[in-house]
Formats: structure tokens, sequence, C-alpha cells
């Protein structure tokens, strides 16, 4: 760094003009992390979808149901991979399709949440203010679609991910691994999630939560933060 910078640096720090300005658009937050399913995106994978792709092949729902759970716990917390989770909750018999057919089906059920919050995401990102990222529960496969084929890698620096941590909201261990890797007071980070359970568990983490219940709502509730 050269002298010429130092000595520029060390005037703007001792201007008390600037000193005043700089305060006065000083947020509240470092980090916004959001949730994904049912902030953004329509859930991929959730009792609704599952249904949809059942019937289109033909499946019985409440024999899937009865299989799913288990096995999805331990995809969603990247313990097995989708090809496993496939084999124990759908591919336990002979099929007349694929596993591939199968997941590009899941994978088809993922679409922008109508009143999602992309557009904020993206304002968010354009301020260029925050470190923006997702703490969400998803499996590694259906994450790494969904990421991809919905540009939120172009928004996102980190990726909180249940599948990444090896362990699902709303664990508290959870969100002191995510405060743990993003290294910022919990105070410092604003979490966004539609679930009441996950919200009350970033709060309890020391984090500021918000409960989504639309993008309108949700607005008006970062300009109140003064983060809008």
């Amino acid at each position: 760094m050269s002298v010429p910078f130092l000595a520029k640096a060390a005037e703007q720090g001792n201007n008390p003009a600037r000193k005043r300005g700089a305060k006065a658009q000083m947020s509240h937050f470092d980090v916004i992390l959001f949730d994904v399913g049912g902030v953004l995106l329509t859930n991929g994978w959730d009792r609704g979808e599952r249904a949809q792709v059942l019937e289109k092949f033909h499946l019985d729902c409440a024999a899937l149901e009865a299989r799913h759970l288990e096995p999805y716990r331990a995809w969603e917390k990247g313990e097995i991979t989708v090809e496993c989770y496939l084999d124990a909750s759908v591919f336990c018999e002979p099929r007349s399709f694929s596993r591939d057919e199968f997941f590009a089906a899941m994978c088809a059920n993922s679409k922008p949440l109508p009143n999602g919050a992309l557009g904020i995401l993206g304002e968010l990102a354009a301020s260029d203010k925050y470190m923006l990222g997702a703490l969400n529960n998803e499996a590694r496969e259906t994450n790494e679609y969904r990421f991809r084929h919905f540009g939120l890698w172009n928004y996102f620096r980190v990726a909180l991910t249940s599948c990444y941590l090896g362990q699902r909201k709303p664990e508290p261990v959870i969100y002191q691994r995510a405060l743990d890797i993003l290294g910022r007071p919990a105070e410092r980070i604003l979490f966004i999630d539609d679930r009441e359970d996950n919200v009350a568990a970033a709060t309890a983490a020391g984090m500021k939560a918000l409960h989504f219940q639309g993008a309108d709502a949700l607005r008006r509730d970062m300009q109140r933060l003064g983060v809008l």
C-alpha cells in the first residue's frame, strides 16, 4: 500500500463530516441470510410437490410417504446421495421409469415463488452493502440444481445449506455453525425464513430474524430496519 494512499485514508478518517456521513449510512447488519424454499422459490420436495410427481408416475402416495421421512432427513443432511434416497423411497421395487427421469420430474417442480423475495434479493445484491447467503434445508443434488438453474450464485457469497453443514433447521447447532463460518456477531446477521420454528431458533441464536409472509411485507420490514 502506498504512502499517499495511507495519508489520504488518514485525512478522510479525521474529517468529522465524513465520519458523520459514514455513520448515517451504516447498516445494523453485515450479513443477510435467506431461506430458499418458501422465500425465494417454491419448496423443492415438500408433500405437495411429492404428490404431483407421484401422480405423474402413477405411484402410491401413502406408500412413499411411509418410506420417505427417514432417508429424506439423511439426504438433506448430506449423509446419503440422491441415488440412496431414491432406492429407499421409490426404487425399492422395479419401476417402468429411470432414476434420471424421476429426478428430472422432482426438479421441474422448482419455480420462482409467487410474491417471493427474488426481486428483493436482486436489489440487495445490486446495492453491494451486505454479504448475502442462504441458510436452508436442502439435499445436495436439488440444492445445486436450484442454485444453478435460478442463478442464485449470482447473488449469494455463501451457502449454509443443511447438506453441507450436516445439520437441519431448526436444530440449534446449524445456527451456531453458521455463526462460526461467517465470523460475524449474531446481532449483525439478518435471517429471513417462512417457517416460524426456524425464525424462533435463529432468534434464540442471537440473530435478527424475520418471518417471511410475502415480498410486500418483507420490504416493509426491511425498510423499517434500514436495510432497503
